[in-house]
């Protein structure tokens, strides 16, 4: 994509509107042409935020990598659920959510608009000190809650320093125990892949992943973590999922079975495919979540 003078249409208008809502162009200058104005505020902005094209003839267009920044730039929070994946989410919302978590408390490390690592830590601090479920997940309840706390963050600076990561993931276990999860539907495949999604970006070393991820038959060596809906009547060590506490403590002596056999292999059996009357992909991303810290836990 590239837009430039002389362009019209809705999206220029749409250019035109991000740059206003951050100050880059009046009210008057939103009318869908892309003139000498629209130009200069589009430069103006690459200044800022360190994007665009250095070179004179591609000065005061908008480029794949302008639009990319300008969509970034006017995220506001609340705007979209946020949770660790890989790509990482970014932009102008996470920065927001990095700067009330540190002020509140729960420093999130480098105040980048990346949500990573250390910021869905924070996060899932935040909402075990406000009773919320501890899932990393930024969604309408952990942002009205947020909101709802304006009065303590806003105009704040973070007020202390980070410390090591406190879940079990972030410890080595994810480099040194090879997994394989799989699923035979469209909700057990998209928790392996979540899995696994959720694994790497904690550690690009980890050699937790999903079936679709994997280009060699699993060696013996690998553990196969099959992901169900409903319990089989075979002799694979099979856990159901009740609570976050009951299903560490049934993976370890599913694990602990499973070693002593090949292919080592176990089920994890989760009742339903909705979490607390949330649509399939917070669902599926819930309970990846539980899943992997749970694995970790007990490996």
């Amino acid at each position: 994509m590239k837009i430039g003078q002389g362009t019209r249409g809705p999206a220029v208008e749409d250019i035109q509107q991000r740059l206003q809502l951050m100050g880059f162009l009046d009210a008057a200058d939103v009318d869908g042409i892309f003139g000498e104005r629209t130009a200069e505020a589009v430069d103006a902005f690459c200044c800022t935020h360190g994007c665009g094209d250095s070179s004179a003839m591609s000065r005061g267009e908008v480029t794949d990598k302008v639009w990319a920044a300008l969509v970034d730039a006017t995220y506001n929070l609340g705007d979209r659920t946020l949770y660790l994946r890989m790509p990482y989410f970014h932009g102008h919302d996470v920065l927001e959510l990095q700067q009330a978590l540190g002020a509140l408390g729960f420093f999130c490390g480098t105040e980048d608009g990346i949500f990573g690592a250390h910021t869905e830590d924070a996060l899932r601090k935040f909402q075990l000190n406000l009773g919320l479920p501890s899932d990393g997940i930024a969604g309408a309840y952990t942002f009205a809650a947020i909101h709802n706390l304006e009065h303590s963050w806003v105009g704040k600076g973070a007020h202390h320093k980070t410390g090591p990561l406190g879940f079990a993931r972030a410890a080595d276990v994810l480099e040194r125990n090879a997994l394989c999860l799989f699923g035979a539907d469209e909700f057990t495949r998209s928790v392996a892949s979540r899995v696994s999604n959720l694994a790497f970006a904690t550690n690009p070393s980890s050699k937790i992943v999903s079936a679709e991820m994997l280009s060699v038959k699993p060696d013996d060596d690998m553990l196969l973590v099959q992901i169900s809906t409903e319990a089989a009547d075979d002799a694979t060590p099979t856990v159901t999922f009740v609570d976050d506490e009951t299903l560490s403590k049934g993976l370890s002596g599913a694990i602990g079975m499973a070693r002593a056999r090949a292919p080592q292999r176990v089920r994890v059996v989760f009742p339903e495919t909705t979490w607390e009357e949330a649509g399939f992909e917070r669902s599926a991303q819930h309970f990846a979540i539980t899943l992997l810290d749970a694995l970790c836990q007990v490996l």
